[in-house]
């Protein structure tokens, strides 16, 4: 009895400090505490990202309250796009997070921890705080972690004031590369892709094209070289945009190396090592004025761990077409931590969201999955302060655009959308689970596309 009403106590002070502090006022969830206890759910999400919190709000209305628990540790919620936008200066950090109270269905149980333990044989989640969640059905939607650690040096180079090493790719560095634009005056401005999948593949060429407007605009732009170092094969993945990509990176002197991954970075003498991935033996070291880094990324430590969900390179393992999991039925991934070998890019997970939401909702009513998924995933090449490619394709690397225009040309409606556009449909559609991608709007303009080049 005792600890029951120690128990009760503890609600009221709780409820009191935050009545105080204004912060029920944001979302009517709960935010369920960090006690050692066994909770149990109907679906239980991990991962409050673009894909999780899309997914919480078409189930959670489906289902109707406290049958949807989210979990996910983080306070803010980023629409990661507009990082190479704030990398630029054309949009602030501050424009480009809402607090995840805000973003959150209401419907929903807030559990704001990690999600630690995986043991879909048992179908139980373990949080951070050792708090067991049991779940009829589990949807994995915990994005992808940066591993800024797995390159010695770039910890140490990030952490100079000032320094000459930026990142776009976390909102704790992305400022840094606005200021490296501004402090550069001469010498090599150097820009990677790293020998791992990353999260909007288009993304590190993106800064690149950026940069090097931004370095015209100022006059100085004859005084640095300009190189794109990357991993891969190819310029980009897609045949029909990378044969109009090469010929900006040509007009512009913009050099690029293929199948080139930075090992180390020497911050105290401002040199880059590079290896061959062709021939790793061969290394390159490269002295740089400016160097932007994509670090090397992975699915979180946790989820990887779980041998039994995950394949080998540590992705969850489902189905490509219907993002349900090859072993166990009841557990789903959407976005970037699936195995689905789609491009990882927010449009890629609001095109699986009626794929993932239609299927596991056959599945919780016992019946198969008829839903599948095309591999669509969309990717704004941004080429500088005014023009943007938009890149849209399939699983087969084909395109699969949707307006009736030739989208492989640089366009200024594209960059304004990509600006303006996206950000307002994103928080205010694609959170609320109305947005499943542009096959609608596709379908309805394709009377248009005849004779399109």
């Amino acid at each position: 009895m005792t600890g029951v009403l120690q128990a009760a106590s503890l609600r009221l002070m709780a409820h009191s400090k935050a009545s105080n502090l204004g912060l029920i006022t944001l979302r009517s969830f709960s935010v369920s505490p960090s006690l050692a206890q066994k909770k149990e759910c109907k679906v239980l999400i991990v991962g409050g990202g673009s894909g999780g919190c899309a997914l919480a709000a078409k189930l959670s209305s489906k289902l109707g309250k406290n049958n949807v628990i989210v979990v996910d540790p983080a306070d803010k919620h980023y629409y990661q796009p507009m990082f190479t936008l704030i990398g630029g200066g054309m949009k602030t950090v501050e424009q480009s997070y809402k607090p995840m109270a805000q973003v959150l269905p209401k419907n929903i149980e807030w559990i704001k921890e990690k999600a630690q333990h995986f043991d879909p044989n048992n179908n139980t989640v373990t949080t951070s705080s050792g708090q067991e969640i049991k779940y009829d059905m589990l949807l994995l939607a915990a994005g992808l972690q940066l591993n800024y650690n797995k390159i010695p040096g770039l910890m140490d180079a990030l952490a100079i004031p000032n320094g000459k090493v930026c990142s776009i790719y976390s909102p704790l560095y992305v400022d840094r590369t606005y200021n490296c634009l501004r402090n550069i005056e001469e010498g090599n401005a150097i820009f990677t892709f790293p020998s791992s999948p990353v999260k909007c593949p288009g993304a590190p060429q993106k800064i690149v094209y950026i940069s090097e407007h931004y370095f015209r605009k100022l006059n100085k732009r004859n005084k640095i070289n300009v190189t794109y170092n990357t991993a891969l094969p190819v310029i980009f993945g897609v045949k029909h945009y990378a044969d109009a990509l090469w010929p900006i990176v040509k007009k512009r002197n913009i050099q690029v190396n293929t199948r080139r991954n930075l090992i180390e970075i020497k911050p105290e003498s401002d040199i880059a090592i590079f290896e061959n991935l062709d021939n790793p033996a061969e290394k390159f070291e490269e002295k740089y004025s400016m160097l932007h880094v994509v670090p090397p990324m992975s699915t979180p430590t946790e989820l990887a761990n779980c041998k039994e969900l995950v394949n080998e390179a540590g992705f969850v393992d489902v189905n490509k077409d219907t993002m349900q999991h090859v072993k166990y039925s009841n557990v789903f991934a959407i976005g970037d931590c699936s195995a689905s070998p789609n491009s990882k890019t927010a449009a890629a997970a609001a095109a699986q969201s009626p794929v993932v939401y239609n299927n596991m909702m056959a599945v919780l009513k016992g019946k198969s999955c008829n839903k599948v998924y095309d591999g669509y995933a969309s990717c704004p090449l941004v080429t500088g302060y005014k023009t943007c490619i938009l890149a849209e394709f399939d699983y087969n690397l084909n395109p699969l655009e949707t307006f009736p225009v030739p989208q492989n040309k640089e366009r200024y409606s594209m960059f304004y959308m990509k600006k303006d556009l996206m950000p307002l449909l994103y928080w205010h559609i694609m959170l609320n689970g109305y947005w499943n991608g542009p096959a609608l709007m596709r379908n309805m303009l394709s009377v248009f596309k005849f004779g399109k080049n």
